[in-house]
Protein backbone atom coordinates (compact mmCIF):
# COMPACT_ATOMS: atom_id res chain seq x y z
CA UNK A 1 0.00 0.00 0.00
CA UNK A 2 2.96 2.51 0.59
CA UNK A 3 4.35 1.59 -2.65
CA UNK A 4 0.68 2.63 -4.25
CA UNK A 5 0.30 6.05 -2.09
CA UNK A 6 3.89 6.62 -3.07
CA UNK A 7 2.96 6.04 -6.71
CA UNK A 8 -0.18 8.60 -6.73
CA UNK A 9 2.16 11.31 -5.29
CA UNK A 10 4.80 11.04 -8.21
CA UNK A 11 1.97 11.22 -10.48
CA UNK A 12 0.42 14.33 -8.86
CA UNK A 13 3.78 15.98 -8.83
CA UNK A 14 4.69 14.92 -12.47
CA UNK A 15 0.92 16.36 -13.88
CA UNK A 16 1.29 19.34 -11.73
CA UNK A 17 4.67 20.71 -13.53
CA UNK A 18 2.24 19.66 -16.94
CA UNK A 19 0.06 21.22 -15.38
CA UNK A 20 1.90 24.83 -14.68
CA UNK A 21 3.62 24.27 -18.04
CA UNK A 22 -0.03 24.41 -20.17
CA UNK A 23 -1.40 27.04 -17.97
CA UNK A 24 1.70 29.50 -18.76
CA UNK A 25 1.32 28.60 -22.83
CA UNK A 26 -2.31 28.67 -22.24
CA UNK A 27 -1.80 32.53 -21.43
CA UNK A 28 1.65 33.39 -23.59
CA UNK A 29 -0.71 32.42 -27.09
CA UNK A 30 -3.73 34.68 -24.71
CA UNK A 31 -1.38 37.78 -24.69
CA UNK A 32 -0.19 37.27 -28.32
CA UNK A 33 -3.48 36.56 -30.16
CA UNK A 34 -5.09 40.01 -29.68
CA UNK A 35 -2.02 41.56 -31.61
CA UNK A 36 -1.65 38.74 -34.10
CA UNK A 37 -5.88 38.95 -34.93
CA UNK A 38 -5.46 43.07 -35.77
CA UNK A 39 -2.54 42.66 -37.57
CA UNK A 40 -4.53 39.91 -39.73
CA UNK A 41 -7.88 42.28 -40.01
CA UNK A 42 -6.10 45.27 -40.53
CA UNK A 43 -5.38 44.26 -43.95
CA UNK A 44 -8.51 44.92 -45.17
CA UNK A 45 -8.85 48.64 -46.12
CA UNK A 46 -5.23 48.28 -47.72
CA UNK A 47 -6.60 45.49 -49.47
CA UNK A 48 -9.77 47.25 -50.18
CA UNK A 49 -7.89 50.13 -51.67
CA UNK A 50 -5.61 47.81 -54.12
CA UNK A 51 -9.08 46.10 -55.18
CA UNK A 52 -10.83 49.43 -56.18
CA UNK A 53 -7.97 50.97 -57.69
CA UNK A 54 -7.37 47.65 -59.70
CA UNK A 55 -11.00 48.06 -60.93
CA UNK A 56 -11.10 51.81 -61.66
CA UNK A 57 -7.77 51.03 -63.67
CA UNK A 58 -8.96 47.77 -64.83
CA UNK A 59 -11.84 50.03 -66.82
CA UNK A 60 -9.26 52.10 -68.67
CA UNK A 61 -7.12 49.00 -69.48
CA UNK A 62 -6.72 46.00 -71.35
CA UNK A 63 -6.43 42.95 -68.89
CA UNK A 64 -3.62 41.91 -70.61
CA UNK A 65 -0.99 40.59 -67.86
CA UNK A 66 0.56 37.07 -67.39
CA UNK A 67 -0.99 37.34 -63.97
CA UNK A 68 -4.63 37.09 -65.41
CA UNK A 69 -4.14 34.85 -68.22
CA UNK A 70 -4.38 31.17 -68.39
CA UNK A 71 -1.91 29.40 -68.66
CA UNK A 72 -2.13 26.00 -71.29
CA UNK A 73 1.97 25.25 -72.13
CA UNK A 74 2.39 23.23 -68.32
CA UNK A 75 0.55 21.48 -66.12
CA UNK A 76 2.25 22.57 -63.39
CA UNK A 77 0.20 23.51 -60.14
CA UNK A 78 1.78 25.24 -57.19
CA UNK A 79 0.56 24.64 -54.03
CA UNK A 80 1.34 26.67 -50.81
CA UNK A 81 1.01 25.17 -48.10
CA UNK A 82 0.58 27.34 -44.83
CA UNK A 83 1.27 25.12 -41.36
CA UNK A 84 2.97 25.60 -37.62
CA UNK A 85 6.07 25.58 -36.38
CA UNK A 86 5.58 23.99 -33.25
CA UNK A 87 3.06 21.28 -32.10
CA UNK A 88 0.90 21.94 -29.02
CA UNK A 89 -1.69 23.59 -30.77
CA UNK A 90 -4.44 21.09 -31.04
CA UNK A 91 -5.56 19.46 -35.02
CA UNK A 92 -4.51 23.26 -36.39
CA UNK A 93 -1.42 21.62 -38.46
CA UNK A 94 -2.80 18.16 -39.03
CA UNK A 95 -5.93 19.51 -40.51
CA UNK A 96 -4.08 21.89 -43.16
CA UNK A 97 -1.90 18.64 -43.88
CA UNK A 98 -4.97 16.21 -44.32
CA UNK A 99 -6.87 18.94 -46.86
CA UNK A 100 -3.76 19.91 -48.72
CA UNK A 101 -3.24 15.74 -48.82
CA UNK A 102 -6.72 15.46 -50.78
CA UNK A 103 -6.21 18.48 -52.66
CA UNK A 104 -2.99 17.13 -54.26
CA UNK A 105 -4.58 14.38 -55.02
CA UNK A 106 -7.59 16.06 -56.40
CA UNK A 107 -5.53 17.72 -58.86
CA UNK A 108 -3.45 14.48 -59.40
CA UNK A 109 -7.25 13.34 -61.19
CA UNK A 110 -7.44 16.10 -63.14
CA UNK A 111 -3.94 15.24 -64.49
CA UNK A 112 -2.01 18.67 -63.28
CA UNK A 113 1.40 18.12 -61.42
CA UNK A 114 1.31 19.68 -57.89
CA UNK A 115 4.31 21.49 -57.34
CA UNK A 116 4.73 21.97 -53.04
CA UNK A 117 5.91 25.57 -50.67
CA UNK A 118 5.54 24.48 -47.09
CA UNK A 119 5.53 27.40 -44.34
CA UNK A 120 6.09 25.80 -40.85
CA UNK A 121 8.29 23.28 -39.62
CA UNK A 122 5.75 20.69 -38.56
CA UNK A 123 4.63 20.71 -42.36
CA UNK A 124 8.05 20.56 -43.61
CA UNK A 125 8.92 17.67 -41.14
CA UNK A 126 5.66 16.15 -41.87
CA UNK A 127 6.44 15.97 -46.22
CA UNK A 128 10.09 15.26 -45.08
CA UNK A 129 9.04 11.98 -43.38
CA UNK A 130 7.09 10.61 -46.26
CA UNK A 131 9.09 11.08 -49.00
CA UNK A 132 7.09 13.72 -50.69
CA UNK A 133 9.74 16.54 -52.40
CA UNK A 134 9.26 20.16 -51.35
CA UNK A 135 10.68 22.98 -53.66
CA UNK A 136 11.13 25.10 -50.65
CA UNK A 137 9.95 25.68 -47.33
CA UNK A 138 10.01 28.46 -44.51
CA UNK A 139 10.83 27.72 -41.16
CA UNK A 140 10.53 30.04 -37.85
CA UNK A 141 7.64 32.33 -37.95
CA UNK A 142 4.73 31.11 -38.20
CA UNK A 143 3.16 32.50 -34.87
CA UNK A 144 4.82 35.92 -35.80
CA UNK A 145 5.45 36.47 -39.87
CA UNK A 146 7.70 39.26 -40.50
CA UNK A 147 7.79 41.36 -43.20
CA UNK A 148 10.55 40.52 -45.09
CA UNK A 149 9.39 36.99 -44.58
CA UNK A 150 6.21 37.62 -46.38
CA UNK A 151 7.23 39.59 -48.82
CA UNK A 152 10.60 36.71 -49.97
CA UNK A 153 7.03 33.91 -50.24
CA UNK A 154 5.37 35.98 -52.33
CA UNK A 155 8.41 37.04 -54.48
CA UNK A 156 9.29 33.33 -54.93
CA UNK A 157 5.74 32.50 -55.80
CA UNK A 158 5.45 35.34 -58.68
CA UNK A 159 8.67 34.63 -59.94
CA UNK A 160 7.34 31.11 -60.08
CA UNK A 161 4.19 31.35 -61.82
CA UNK A 162 5.53 34.32 -64.42
CA UNK A 163 8.71 31.87 -65.26
CA UNK A 164 8.27 30.07 -68.66
CA UNK A 165 7.36 26.41 -68.89
CA UNK A 166 10.89 25.24 -69.98
CA UNK A 167 11.69 27.22 -66.47
CA UNK A 168 9.78 25.41 -63.76
CA UNK A 169 6.71 27.84 -64.67
CA UNK A 170 3.65 27.09 -63.25
CA UNK A 171 -0.12 27.50 -64.18
CA UNK A 172 -1.91 28.05 -60.70
CA UNK A 173 -1.19 29.12 -57.36
CA UNK A 174 -3.27 28.05 -54.82
CA UNK A 175 -3.04 28.41 -50.79
CA UNK A 176 -4.08 25.98 -48.63
CA UNK A 177 -4.05 27.85 -45.03
CA UNK A 178 -6.39 28.48 -41.83
CA UNK A 179 -8.61 31.42 -42.03
CA UNK A 180 -9.56 32.96 -38.60
CA UNK A 181 -12.87 33.10 -38.17
CA UNK A 182 -13.39 33.62 -34.69
CA UNK A 183 -11.65 32.57 -31.16
CA UNK A 184 -13.54 29.19 -31.42
CA UNK A 185 -13.85 28.82 -34.99
CA UNK A 186 -10.96 28.56 -37.34
CA UNK A 187 -11.43 27.04 -41.36
CA UNK A 188 -9.38 25.46 -43.45
CA UNK A 189 -9.37 27.45 -46.93
CA UNK A 190 -8.72 26.41 -50.38
CA UNK A 191 -7.96 29.28 -52.63
CA UNK A 192 -6.95 30.15 -55.80
CA UNK A 193 -4.52 33.18 -55.81
CA UNK A 194 -3.40 32.68 -59.70
CA UNK A 195 -4.63 33.46 -62.74
CA UNK A 196 -6.04 36.50 -61.30
CA UNK A 197 -9.84 37.34 -62.04
CA UNK A 198 -10.14 41.17 -62.35
CA UNK A 199 -14.42 41.41 -61.55
CA UNK A 200 -16.51 44.71 -60.54
CA UNK A 201 -18.64 42.59 -58.82
CA UNK A 202 -18.19 41.51 -54.95
CA UNK A 203 -15.12 39.34 -54.81
CA UNK A 204 -14.69 36.91 -52.04
CA UNK A 205 -11.86 36.69 -50.10
CA UNK A 206 -10.69 36.76 -46.06
CA UNK A 207 -13.41 39.06 -45.11
CA UNK A 208 -13.12 41.43 -47.83
CA UNK A 209 -16.06 42.73 -49.95
CA UNK A 210 -15.05 44.16 -53.10
CA UNK A 211 -17.68 47.43 -53.69
CA UNK A 212 -18.78 47.69 -57.30
CA UNK A 213 -18.13 50.28 -59.60
CA UNK A 214 -20.78 53.04 -58.97
CA UNK A 215 -22.28 53.72 -62.65
CA UNK A 216 -21.17 57.42 -62.36
CA UNK A 217 -17.45 56.59 -61.47
CA UNK A 218 -15.12 59.45 -61.81
CA UNK A 219 -12.39 59.77 -64.59
CA UNK A 220 -8.37 58.94 -64.04
CA UNK A 221 -5.96 60.47 -66.50
CA UNK A 222 -2.93 57.68 -65.82
CA UNK A 223 0.82 58.44 -66.27
CA UNK A 224 2.05 56.89 -68.18
CA UNK A 225 -0.73 54.82 -69.18
CA UNK A 226 -3.69 52.83 -67.45
CA UNK A 227 -2.09 49.87 -68.62
CA UNK A 228 1.30 50.40 -66.69
CA UNK A 229 -0.98 51.42 -63.88
CA UNK A 230 -2.50 47.97 -63.54
CA UNK A 231 0.73 45.84 -64.06
CA UNK A 232 2.02 47.27 -61.22
CA UNK A 233 -0.83 47.20 -59.50
CA UNK A 234 -1.45 43.53 -59.72
CA UNK A 235 2.02 42.24 -58.18
CA UNK A 236 1.18 44.50 -55.24
CA UNK A 237 -2.15 42.86 -54.63
CA UNK A 238 -0.64 39.41 -55.01
CA UNK A 239 2.16 40.37 -52.25
CA UNK A 240 -0.75 41.64 -49.97
CA UNK A 241 -2.98 39.08 -50.20
CA UNK A 242 0.03 36.50 -49.40
CA UNK A 243 1.02 38.68 -46.42
CA UNK A 244 -2.65 38.78 -44.93
CA UNK A 245 -2.99 35.34 -45.34
CA UNK A 246 0.40 34.38 -43.44
CA UNK A 247 -0.89 36.88 -40.96
CA UNK A 248 -4.65 34.85 -40.61
CA UNK A 249 -2.76 31.43 -39.92
CA UNK A 250 -0.56 33.31 -37.20
CA UNK A 251 -4.04 34.52 -35.63
CA UNK A 252 -5.27 30.69 -36.28
CA UNK A 253 -2.44 28.94 -34.94
CA UNK A 254 -2.71 30.85 -31.28
CA UNK A 255 -6.06 30.74 -30.84
CA UNK A 256 -5.77 26.99 -31.69
CA UNK A 257 -2.83 26.90 -29.35
CA UNK A 258 -4.87 29.13 -26.77
CA UNK A 259 -7.30 26.39 -26.88
CA UNK A 260 -5.62 23.45 -26.82
CA UNK A 261 -3.95 24.38 -24.02
CA UNK A 262 -6.76 25.51 -22.10
CA UNK A 263 -8.17 22.16 -22.55
CA UNK A 264 -4.90 20.47 -21.64
CA UNK A 265 -4.93 22.37 -18.25
CA UNK A 266 -8.42 21.37 -17.56
CA UNK A 267 -7.22 17.71 -18.16
CA UNK A 268 -4.23 17.66 -16.12
CA UNK A 269 -6.55 19.47 -13.04
CA UNK A 270 -8.62 16.81 -13.46
CA UNK A 271 -6.16 13.86 -13.30
CA UNK A 272 -4.67 15.47 -10.64
CA UNK A 273 -7.88 15.06 -8.80
CA UNK A 274 -8.33 12.00 -9.51
CA UNK A 275 -5.04 10.74 -8.43
CA UNK A 276 -5.52 12.45 -4.96
CA UNK A 277 -8.23 11.05 -4.43
CA UNK A 278 -6.64 7.44 -5.60
CA UNK A 279 -3.64 8.37 -3.37
CA UNK A 280 -6.28 9.12 -0.07
CA UNK A 281 -7.98 5.96 -0.10
CA UNK A 282 -4.34 4.21 -0.83
CA UNK A 283 -3.34 6.13 2.43
CA UNK A 284 -6.68 4.70 4.11
CA UNK A 285 -5.92 1.15 3.49
CA UNK A 286 -2.47 1.53 4.88
CA UNK A 287 -3.93 2.60 8.23
CA UNK A 288 -6.59 0.17 7.95
CA UNK A 289 -4.45 -2.15 7.20
CA UNK A 290 -1.60 -0.97 10.01
CA UNK A 291 -4.52 -0.71 12.51
CA UNK A 292 -5.65 -4.46 11.80
CA UNK A 293 -2.47 -5.62 12.40
CA UNK A 294 -2.23 -3.50 15.27
CA UNK A 295 -5.39 -5.03 16.61
CA UNK A 296 -4.02 -9.19 15.69
CA UNK A 297 -1.16 -8.21 17.34
CA UNK A 298 -2.33 -7.50 20.47
CA UNK A 299 -5.06 -10.22 20.61
CA UNK A 300 -2.30 -12.63 19.65
CA UNK A 301 -0.43 -11.30 22.85
CA UNK A 302 -3.22 -11.56 24.96
CA UNK A 303 -3.99 -15.24 24.01
CA UNK A 304 -0.47 -16.05 24.49
CA UNK A 305 -0.79 -14.88 28.41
Amino acid sequence: MAGAQRRFKEKIRATSTLEKVFRAMELIAASRISKARNAALGQDPYTQALIKSIQMVANDAQYVHPLVSERTDTNKVVVFVVTSDRGMAGAYSSSVLREADRFMAELREQGKEPVLYVAGRRGANYYHFRGVPVEQSWVGHSDKPSDAVSHEIATTLLDRFLAPADAGGVAELHVVYTRFISMVTQHVHIRRMLPLKVVDAPAAGDGEQAAPLAANAPLYEYEPSAQSVFDALLPMYITSRIRGIMLMAAASELASRQQAMHSATENAGELIRQYTRLANNARQAEITTEITEIISGADALGKSS
